[in-house]
């Protein structure tokens, strides 16, 4: 609210949390709460979180007094990136979709290594949005204190998820909350990309003017997860779509205690080299991408970067109206990460018309209205 840049932002809450934690925090604690495993014996200390809270902000503000007088040296990202993001509610009742985007990773984690980090995440919720918020706050703190965040990113990603369904759990259980969460997150690290998944939320890239498909959702049909519900006594049924026990239309996610073990927390990921020529990276929410094909996204983001001369901050609007148009009724997310220069991209399109498009797919898009040669022309 005070319009600090984020590189700064996240650097002192990384220092005013690290001031927290050198501190006894015993006069927070709240109670202890004991919850069986299997067969062992868990302790959780709650605190206080208000006058945490409080306490937190008291930190911080000596942090700004002290750094003042004298400000550390802030490394920002040697790569460049230029993150887009329109988020809608839609015509549903409530708005139970969150997004993460964290290019400030390592000044929030005190990571120092000279190897650049980034975080980007999308939570589509359902049943409530306590499980969306909770992923949204907590899976990227679960990244970044990995023991294997340096040396293996892509087990500290694809674990945290499963740690973080562990804790929604407990206090799903807790609190009575029978909430659930689908996500998609992406972290790349120097000129590495890593994703993890659960559920129907999708990440895509776009290189050179094509569309890569990077992962594959977790829905009941596929036959790998039916394989797996069935296995553990459940069942996958047709009613509009097909459903795990009838209900969910996605075969895995954070939290649905009630419909635990059916419903995984176990994320799959993968990890893709980066070469330079990647445009730009898109997460978003089934309420996109049962709207929006994934070659149909290159046409309507190029036809928003050449009437806007190259300016891409609002390419993930575009895509949002687009979906909306094109009958989505859902919540609907996206977030669009451009590794390069949006006129740099819009350049090489305007080069070479040929890179339009991903083959015979791109031939039978409603949004291939794209011609680059008449731009040329004109």
């Amino acid at each position: 609210s005070r319009g600090i840049s984020p590189l700064l932002a996240a650097s002192l809450i990384h220092a005013a949390v690290d001031e927290v934690l050198q501190t006894d925090l015993t006069e927070f604690k709240q109670q202890s709460v004991e919850t069986e495993g299997e067969g062992d014996e868990e302790r959780f200390t709650l605190l206080d979180g208000e006058s945490l809270q409080r306490y937190f902000f008291n930190k911080l503000r000596d942090v700004c007094f002290e750094w003042q007088k004298q400000l550390p040296p802030l490394r920002p990202l040697k790569r460049f990136l230029l993150v887009s993001i329109h988020a809608i509610r839609n015509t549903r009742r409530k708005m139970e979709d969150r997004h993460v985007l964290l290019p400030e990773f390592n000044q929030l984690f005190g990571l120092s290594d000279g190897i650049d980090r980034a975080y980007f995440a999308v939570f589509d919720g359902h049943g409530g949005v306590d499980a969306a918020n909770y992923s949204a706050t907590h899976l990227h703190v679960n990244v970044g204190l990995h023991e294997e965040i340096v040396k293996n990113p892509a087990e500290a990603l694809k674990c945290s998820f499963q740690k973080t369904d562990e804790m929604f759990l407990f206090k799903a259980k807790r609190e009575k909350l029978r909430s659930g969460t689908t996500g998609v997150s992406a972290l790349i690290v120097g000129n590495t990309l890593h994703i993890a998944w659960v559920g129907d939320s999708q990440v895509m890239l776009v290189q050179q003017g094509k569309a890569v498909t990077l992962m594959e959702p977790h829905k009941p049909e596929r036959e790998d997860e039916r394989a797996r519900i069935e296995t553990l006594g459940g069942c996958v049924t047709y009613m509009d779509c097909w459903r795990v026990n009838g209900t969910l239309a996605v075969s895995r996610a954070i939290g649905d205690i009630c419909q635990k073990p059916y419903i995984s927390g176990d994320a799959d990921g993968d990890s893709f080299e980066l070469t330079g020529s990647e445009d730009y990276l898109l997460l978003a929410c089934d309420g996109f991408f049962d709207a929006i094909k994934p070659y149909e996204v290159v046409d309507l983001v190029l036809d928003h970067l050449m009437q806007t001369k190259g300016a891409g901050l609002k390419a993930a609007e575009r895509l949002v109206a687009a979906a909306k148009e094109n009958g989505s009724s859902d919540n609907i997310t996206v977030l669009v990460v451009f590794l390069r220069d949006p006129q740099d991209i819009l350049a090489d399109c305007l080069r070479d018309p040929k890179s339009l498009g991903t083959g015979d797919d791109a031939q039978s898009s409603p949004f291939n209205f794209l011609s680059c040669e008449a731009a040329t022309t004109q």
